[in-house]
């Protein structure tokens, strides 16, 4: 077996292992249930911002040091922060247990950036097309398994809101001794890029990977073009990442019939299907990006923004689940489209850091969002469906936005055009 296929299966094996956390998709209800005790407020306004206040200051620390560290210690401390907040999900008992919880699954997200980045320096680049592929299809596969493990567990009564957290845990212990399997990085992108790398002082490594990190930086956003798709990027993710974190407590609002079932296992496991369509039909469609960005960036934020705003009103929690499943496509859809635009018109070396750059801008803006909208210590601590309102508004705004770059372009492509004449 060719060896880039050998990690390849690898790093698939570990992604759809590390996404098989069927606990997730009714999370909160298990958090304001029995079990924990707690209010809807307390959830939503001093646990889940937690998560991202970590998240973010972790994430600027991983960001700079996965490259130092060769990526694979930082996989294996992906599955080992996993193990530890399922079992504090399991066995903690206060508020306090749920707030440092949420630390550690702030880790468990924050390298997840090392994960996605340790195939270009693992990998050679004639195969990362593939690579990325395999892994993308195999993350998708394990979040559309864990969406239907829990709903037909739920379902069925077999187990409880609780009990799907065993699942979960179990997966992380096997998550973690899978990925010591993965083959040690000696060369990545910056600090180790040669081997006559390893005889430099630590100044001149050091002087060395941040002077090529500046070099790509500048090349890749001094292209406007690759601006004007990052910025999308990080405004989309940041908008879609806020309503994946608060979709549930709104559903608990819309949902008041105590004698039926919630289904937001069934509505995750359809997203993960219908964003994995979308991503794939993106080899499908001949289309010039180039002229026709704005138009489908500014056209999809309105979709998305109208979605939410509805979601946001409707009473009834079938309306709510669609509108959240087609927002969740268009989000999977243009993402697609957008790294595929960036990656396009940058240096295959700078992928990662482009990557890395637009998850931490979007990562800085959930913050921002959250300290305003959604913490009640600092903010104004909107109830669900105000907060769903206002992420709407924030699409819209994001629409907004790319009109206006889409005008300002076309002013000046014609006023080239003139003065060519």
């Amino acid at each position: 077996m060719k060896e880039w296929l050998k990690i390849s299966i690898l790093l698939c094996v570990f992604g759809f292992l590390k996404e098989i956390r069927p606990s997730e998709p009714f999370i909160y209800e298990y958090l304001i249930g029995p079990w924990w005790n707690n209010t809807e407020e307390q959830v939503t306004q001093q646990v889940y911002p937690v998560g991202t206040y970590a998240q973010l200051a972790q994430l600027a620390i991983v960001f700079l040091i996965t490259d130092l560290c060769r990526y694979k210690p930082l996989i294996v401390l992906m599955g080992l922060s996993g193990i530890t907040a399922w079992g504090m999900l399991l066995w903690g008992k206060t508020l306090f247990h749920l707030q440092v919880l949420e630390v550690i699954y702030g880790t468990f997200m924050a390298t997840e950036v090392a994960y996605y980045t340790y195939i270009y320096a693992k990998v050679p680049k004639e195969y990362y097309s593939q690579v990325t592929g395999h892994t993308r299809a195999a993350i998708l596969a394990g979040r559309c398994l864990s969406g239907v493990l829990a709903q037909l567990l739920v379902t069925l009564s077999w187990m409880d809101y609780r009990e799907l957290n065993y699942i979960t845990f179990s997966v992380m212990i096997a998550a973690s001794v899978w990925s010591i399997s993965l083959p040690s990085v000696k060369m990545s992108i910056y600090f180790h890029r040669t081997p006559e790398k390893e005889l430099l002082t630590a100044r001149e490594k050091y002087q060395s990977a941040f002077s090529l990190m500046k070099t790509h930086f500048v090349e890749s956003f001094s292209n406007r073009y690759v601006a004007k798709w990052s910025i999308w990027w990080a405004l989309a993710t940041c908008g879609f990442a806020l309503v994946q974190s608060y979709m549930q407590p709104l559903w608990t609002v819309i949902h008041t019939d105590p004698n039926s079932v919630l289904h937001n296992g069934s509505v995750e496991a359809v997203l993960t299907l219908i964003g994995c369509f979308g991503a794939l039909s993106i080899s499908f469609i001949k289309a010039d990006w180039s002229q026709r960005g704005e138009l489908v960036l500014s056209l999809c934020s309105i979709l998305a923004g109208a979605l939410l705003i509805i979601s946001s009103q409707t009473n009834y929690i079938l309306v709510s689940y669609v509108c959240y499943v087609v927002f969740g496509g268009l989000y999977h859809f243009m993402i697609t489209i957008a790294s595929s635009e960036v990656a396009k018109h940058i240096l295959e070396d700078s992928y990662g850091l482009v990557f890395g750059l637009n998850t931490l801008i979007a990562l800085v803006l959930q913050t921002i969002i959250t300290v305003c909208l959604i913490s009640g210590d600092i903010g104004v601590a909107l109830p669900p469906r105000p907060l769903h309102l206002a992420f709407g508004i924030y699409h819209m705004g994001i629409a907004v936005i790319f009109i206006i770059i889409g005008i300002i372009d076309w002013l000046k492509s014609h006023a080239d055009i003139n003065k060519t004449y």
